[in-house]
């Protein structure tokens, strides 16, 4: 990970460390992919992407989150889930995006993983 990276990822976790979410892992990885956050809101357990982009010429970091990479994300939530013996039943897929500048963007309930099962 570059040194960007890391400094979005930190920033994204006091972020939501101060709206009262507690972190349960960071950079969880797995042969399916890594998850960059992983946090309680509440009795909710949130998987957090965390973007970055120098601009929002092409887009905002959220909009990067394609298909693609959310299959990514819900395959590697779900390994999460089995490793750890927990129920998928109370979970979020969030997305917390920086573009130089503005502070973060953060979208709840970004994406769902219907149709995913483990």
């Amino acid at each position: 990970m570059n040194s960007l990276g890391k400094a979005c990822e930190d920033k994204a976790a006091l972020y939501l460390r101060s709206r009262g979410y507690k972190i349960v892992e960071r950079g969880w990885s797995s042969p399916m992919g890594e998850i960059d956050i992983i946090a309680l809101d509440g009795r909710t357990l949130v998987f957090v992407e965390v973007r970055a982009r120098s601009s929002a010429a092409y887009g905002t970091p959220a909009e990067t989150v394609g298909r693609a990479k959310q299959a990514r994300i819900i395959k590697t939530a779900l390994a999460y889930l089995k490793a750890k013996g927990l129920k998928s039943e109370t979970l979020r897929f969030d997305v917390i995006g920086f573009t130089a500048g503005a502070g973060p963007e953060h979208i709840e309930n970004a994406f769902e993983a219907g149709g995913y099962t483990y």
